[in-house]
């Protein structure tokens, strides 16, 4: 597809789907038939997905609001039936005729319901929907296989289990995982996960970690005016990004590179700063793994870092190691950048070389995926 910004085709590092209604309940583990997240209609959000056992619900209209004005997300958005939702969240044919509205060429393809999943208490009700989700989305995908990159969802309820969870998306098709925030067991920088993270290696099956699928990345009840937890909610990914570097998990294994997802990116020159003060002045006295490089380099080199329209990214690129930027689209959430994405970046690139934004738009996605497009 042809645009005006770089000489290759675009990529979206991160885009979804809106899970049609049947995708848990069609495919469940019949043990958990009556109780799958489901749809129903409610006067105060319209077809809203309900989940047993958590008390949070998803307006689909709310969810799949690319395009929708600011007012009509306080609207029309909050009322929309699945009928009338993005028909490209659910059916692969009208994907293509979206992404090429948007002069998006392949997108890197995540849950929305699934997001919310992660936070699940019970790990088997979690792996039952996880694995319900697989199927429909390596079917979605496999219709336009190098337009839509699927990635799958595991619950970690053992590495063992998530190991065999990556075989089994591998053969699907699909094309990376993403995972929960918190793992069932153990948390990620322990040393029990060094057979799954050499398997992901090996298998090359990207982990990815995105914003909302850890319990402190979501503010419950924010100070201040409701919008303000708008801001904490790339807190959880902050966590996890350090976390796998003061743990230690790229000293013990130097070929994992993993995602960070939706979580923008202007953030990164000072956090980096903020891991090798902490690094440098407390670590005889705070707990740290014992660490061969300073925090800053095992950011620059094992963590890419996705986002839409963060313009401050795009500023500070030679900050940061521009080799690991990866721009996104978000379609069809209601924070995208559809159908508008390529004024946005036109716009927004315009402080980085041509080399800088082929890497950004297209190199980096495609390094990190194995793609060919």
């Amino acid at each position: 597809m042809a645009n005006s910004i770089i000489n290759q085709p675009i990529i979206s590092s991160d885009s979804h789907i809106m899970e049609p209604p049947d995708t848990y309940t069609a495919r469940i583990d019949k043990k958990y038939k009556d109780n799958a997240p489901h749809v129903v209609w409610t006067e105060k959000s319209g077809d809203t997905y309900v989940i047993d056992g958590m008390t949070q619900t998803i307006p689909m209209g709310l969810v799949a609001a690319a395009g929708v004005s600011a007012e009509g997300l306080a609207t029309s958005a909050r009322f929309a039936k699945f009928a009338d939702l993005h028909r490209g969240g659910w059916d692969p044919e009208a994907r293509m005729a979206d992404q090429d509205r948007d002069g998006v060429d392949a997108e890197v393809i995540y849950p929305s319901v699934g997001m919310v999943l992660c936070n699940h208490p019970d790990g088997d009700y979690k792996k039952a929907c996880f694995d319900a989700y697989n199927l429909w989305i390596a079917e979605y995908c496999n219709a336009h296989p190098d337009r839509l990159l699927g990635l799958g969802q595991t619950a970690m309820r053992t590495p063992a289990e998530g190991i065999k969870d990556l075989e089994k998306m591998k053969a699907m098709g699909l094309r990376g995982v993403m995972m929960p925030g918190f793992p069932m067991q153990e948390d990620y920088d322990s040393p029990i996960y060094g057979e799954f993270f050499e398997a992901a290696i090996s298998l090359k099956m990207p982990l990815s970690f995105h914003i909302l699928t850890s319990r402190e990345g979501i503010a419950i009840s924010p100070r201040g005016p409701r919008i303000n937890s708008f801001l904490s909610i790339i807190r959880g990914n902050q966590d996890i990004m350090g976390m796998f570097i003061f743990g230690g998990v790229f000293e013990r294994h130097p070929n994992l590179k993993i995602a960070c997802v939706e979580a923008d990116a202007g953030w990164v020159p000072h956090f980096m700063y903020r891991m090798d003060h902490a690094y440098d002045r407390h670590r005889y006295w705070l707990t740290t793994s014992k660490l061969s490089k300073k925090p800053s380099e095992y950011f620059s080199e094992h963590i890419y870092m996705t986002f839409q329209d963060d313009w401050v990214a795009f500023k500070s690129a030679n900050m940061l190691n521009p080799r690991r930027l990866m721009w996104a689209n978000d379609f069809p959430h209601s924070d995208a950048t559809w159908p508008n994405s390529q004024e946005l970046l036109r716009e927004h690139t315009q402080s980085l070389t041509d080399e800088q934004k082929n890497w950004v738009l297209h190199d980096n996605v495609a390094d990190f995926y194995g793609m060919t497009l």
